[in-house]
């Protein structure tokens, strides 16, 4: 399927990913487990049942998988325009991504997170929303992927439920990061400030390290233009930067009300 492991896409904390096709011209993405991962077979397992039974336009879809021995490995649909990081990043020939594709981007994955929040049952929190999750197809179509990590939720009264916390550090909700308790509120804020200003997370020479305290340092004083994207040259609307601004903020704040 992948000509003997001939293109690596990339690689995750789960392994190797590697460009493959199958019945002759469809492309996929194959993701080997390698041995030294310490994610393991239960986030290979948690993956593979969850993607089994949860199809949304915006989220990446299970192609098929492999479950031999220690040879765990699973085959997703390809993501032509790879991973929103390289993207921003400017690393796959030079793009700029335009400020309309980023907030259709930032709709798009929200769309996903909303449906794995209401329109599953039990509820599900993905836990590990970043920009190298959210792929896009050759029409820039965002798509929530990486699974592994993702937690059900109790139906009924309770809304929390008390877990280890998982996930990367510097994208966590601050009130699941505090007090352990995971929450079904959206934790995209980080990575709509990310969009917003394609600065790294956490940076030590910055005056305040995390992109959060950053950010809301240079809000108070009223000075979007040191916040945006230097590569979209002023290209945008700023009440609707603003805006994003403001959503990015709400979803960040230390209380989930």
């Amino acid at each position: 399927m992948t000509n003997n492991f001939e293109k690596a896409l990339g690689e995750g904390g789960f392994g190797i990913v590697y460009h493959g096709c199958v019945n002759g011209n469809q492309q996929v993405a194959v993701k080997l487990l390698s041995q030294s991962s310490s994610q393991g077979y239960k986030h290979f397992k948690a993956e593979v049942e969850l993607l089994m039974r949860v199809h949304h336009i915006n989220l990446v879809s299970l192609v098929g998988y492999c479950d031999e021995a220690e040879n765990l490995a699973l085959i997703y649909e390809y993501m032509t325009n790879g991973d929103l990081k390289q993207q921003l990043s400017g690393s796959r020939e030079g793009f700029v991504l335009s400020w309309e594709s980023r907030l259709r981007i930032a709709v798009d994955a929200a769309l996903g997170l909303e449906y794995l929040h209401t329109g599953c049952k039990p509820p599900i929190v993905h836990r590990d929303i970043k920009t190298t999750n959210i792929l896009l197809d050759q029409n820039f179509q965002a798509k929530i992927a990486d699974f592994g990590l993702s937690r059900s939720f109790p139906t009924g009264n309770e809304t929390y439920v008390s877990t280890v916390v998982a996930g990367t550090p510097g994208y966590l909700d601050p009130e699941y990061y505090q007090t352990n308790w995971l929450t079904e509120k959206p934790h995209l804020g980080v990575v709509l400030l990310e969009i917003i200003t394609n600065q790294p997370i956490i940076q030590q020479s910055r005056e305040k390290p995390h992109l959060v305290e950053w950010i809301s340092s240079i809000i108070t004083k009223g000075d979007i233009k040191k916040l945006m994207d230097p590569n979209l040259h002023q290209n945008y609307d700023t009440g609707s930067v603003w805006k994003a601004i403001e959503v990015a903020m709400s979803c960040v704040s230390l209380s989930s009300t």
